[in-house]
């Protein structure tokens, strides 16, 4: 550890950058990332309003497609954690030419003025929020609407969360039809102008931005949103469904261009620029400006074929979490589908969270040419021994001195993970090493081992064991019909990897659901004394 630490000191120092030149860049609508490399739960408990959590751990996996160009400036946000120096290092041994820590991490930015905000995706949902307070959008209380259902009224309930999220838990006889399908297929689900459409999320956000996309788009039906989603439902003391699989229907030739005529005007009054494949190319290479490529579609129809280079995120979601795959702020996003009404209702949105944003003219069916799932580049992983599943387990039964280490989420360890196998976070290796028993051999995992294996040299220089890579990871074990075990059985680091959200699975307290909702309702407030956001609703 000593030697490690000479190392270190020994480096240059890194640039530094304070508030006002962060804040500056956000005003003057200058390409910034500044990118808090904390894990999630801890980000989530106060962060400033474009800080995107951009976890440590996972640089090597996500930088270069997140941060597609190499001299855009990135500045490493923490908690004085010494988190933000290891990532900014780590971004500049990726090719990353102007990076800096930010100066007094967290903290620094509330001594400096700065306004911090909790949850996650915030500018998203401060957005939604700032939607409802301009524009009314219309809403039912849960009361109200379990009162239609019991009447058996015409009404029809839509649920413009993802899929699984619907599946977990959904408003008894509602369809799945996540955000960026709504414009697209309420017309199959409610041909007749008189019935009535409920539009629902978990919390208020997309249940707001799925109502008010069907007002912009013109839909004749009367409109509402679930008013606090399905907080708000189980707060009223009503019974969700579990386990539905009501998906939504195919469209006809007509209804799809009837919503295709009406999303192309809502994005001209948007703002939102056209572009060609031709521009799309010249983009790519282009200096000075970082772009994103998206393919708003659903997940089957992009596996069936896509553009080349466009990488698949659902409209609705792209809306909900934009700072995920675009964290950098004042790039240009262009998005794409078959039909001009996913994108162009996607871009309409993005368009007023003051993005530039364009949408892809003129394409063809037979430039949908590519096939199968998105692979995203990834910094080139080290060389390191592996030892496959099946002599891994004849290791362990024939009584080796071997510890496994896993580095998948906490989510995922809790799930089931080989037994006996110590949860660890990358981020806190140095520190927590030590509480994993001592072992002549460690055997690194994680999901598919992806992330693992860079993570193998970084245990080696801790110890003078014997360190491999699970060939194939955890779903290699699984698959082979190896034993498993659930829950936090060794715990060699706090699960901190991810945030709990108040409005995620069922068994959540109500103070939680509550105080979730009142955190909502003051984001207008605090979008205000932040006042870099640049939203404007049309």
């Amino acid at each position: 550890m000593s030697s490690n630490t000479a190392i270190l000191s020994e480096e240059p120092a890194l640039p530094r950058r304070t508030y006002p030149e962060v804040r500056t860049a956000l005003l003057e609508g200058r390409e910034i990332a500044l990118l808090d490399v904390r894990e999630e739960d801890p980000h989530a408990q106060a962060h400033p309003l474009f800080a995107a959590n951009f976890p440590l751990a996972r640089i090597e996996l996500d930088a270069y497609a997140k941060l597609p160009r190499r001299d855009v400036a990135i500045v490493t946000l923490d908690d004085g954690e010494g988190l933000a120096e290891q990532a900014a290092r780590r971004f500049i041994r990726l090719g990353y030419t102007d990076v800096a820590v930010f100066d007094g991490g967290v903290q620094g930015w509330e001594a400096a003025g700065g306004e911090l905000f909790r949850d996650v995706n915030v500018p998203s949902k401060a957005f939604g929020e700032l939607v409802e307070a301009e524009r009314h959008t219309p809403s039912l209380a849960a009361e109200e609407v379990q009162a239609l259902l019991d009447a058996k009224a015409d009404v029809v309930v839509v649920d413009a969360r993802r899929f699984d999220e619907y599946q977990t838990m959904n408003i008894p006889g509602s369809t799945s039809v996540p955000g960026a399908e709504l414009v697209l297929r309420i017309r199959e689900l409610a041909p007749d102008p008189a019935t009535r459409v409920v539009v629902n999320c978990a919390g208020r956000t997309r249940s707001i931005i799925g109502t008010q996309s069907l007002v912009n788009a013109g839909i004749p039906n009367p409109v509402a949103a679930l008013r606090n989603g399905t907080i708000g439902w189980t707060l009223a003391g009503q019974a969700l469904e579990r386990g539905a699989d009501r998906g939504f229907p195919p469209v006809s030739a007509q209804t799809r261009e009837q919503a295709a005529q009406a999303a192309r005007a809502v994005a001209d009054r948007a703002g939102v620029q056209r572009a060609t494949l031709a521009e799309v190319d010249r983009w790519r290479s282009q200096q000075g400006r970082s772009s994103y490529f998206f393919d708003v579609r659903t997940p089957e129809e992009y596996e069936a074929g896509h553009l080349p280079g466009f990488r698949p995120v659902a409209g609705g979601q792209l809306v909900q979490e934009t700072e995920m795959v675009a964290p950098v702020r004042g790039g240009r996003i262009v998005l794409a589908d078959d039909d001009g009404v996913r994108a162009n209702m996607t871009a309409s949105w993005l368009a007023q969270m003051n993005w530039e944003v364009h949408v892809l003219d003129g394409l063809d069916a037979a430039e949908f040419r590519e096939r199968g799932p998105w692979q995203p580049a990834v910094f080139p992983p080290p060389s390191v021994r592996r030892i496959l599943p099946e002599t891994l387990a004849r290791c362990r039964t024939a009584g080796e001195d071997v510890v496994v280490l896993d580095f998948t989420t906490g989510a995922n360890y809790r799930k089931r993970h080989i037994p006996g196998a110590w949860f660890l976070l990358r981020s806190r290796l140095a520190e927590d090493f030590a509480g994993v028993p001592k072992a002549a051999r460690y055997v690194l995992t994680c999901g598919s081992s992806q992330l693992a294996r860079y993570v193998v040299p970084e245990v080696q220089a801790l110890t003078d064991a014997e360190v491999l890579l699970l060939d194939g990871g955890n779903t290699a074990w699984f698959a082979a019909g190896l034993e498993e075990e659930s829950g936090e059985t060794h715990l060699a680091s706090p699960v901190i990897d991810r945030y709990r959200r108040p409005y995620e699975g069922t068994d959540n307290p109500r103070e939680a659901m509550q105080g979730y909702l009142d955190w909502e309702f003051g984001l207008v407030a605090q979008l205000g004394r932040d006042g870099t956001h640049g939203f404007k609703v049309i």
